[in-house]
């Protein structure tokens, strides 16, 4: 398989490469050049937003005790009265 590299020196993983490999969006590669001089491309570990590829942010949701309405809210980080 033959890709062209951009001006930018970006190349697109042909499907059947990111396939093989279980590359998704996000997903970080590797790459390394062999005793051969090869290019060798292999998948990061997980997602970037962190190790376990869950959103950070993941375990906080619904976690709320208090339910603010948006105009409630919005007059207290304003400061209004």
């Amino acid at each position: 398989m033959t890709t062209n590299i951009t001006s930018k020196g970006q190349v697109t993983v042909p499907k059947p490469i990111r396939t093989a490999l279980g590359l998704e969006p996000g997903v970080g590669v590797d790459f390394s050049v062999n005793d051969a001089g090869q290019v060798v491309l292999s998948k990061h570990g997980g997602k970037q937003n962190n190790a376990s590829g869950r959103d950070r942010f993941d375990s906080a949701r619904g976690k709320a005790e208090i339910h603010w309405r948006t105009k409630d809210l919005m007059a207290l980080l304003r400061g209004e009265d």
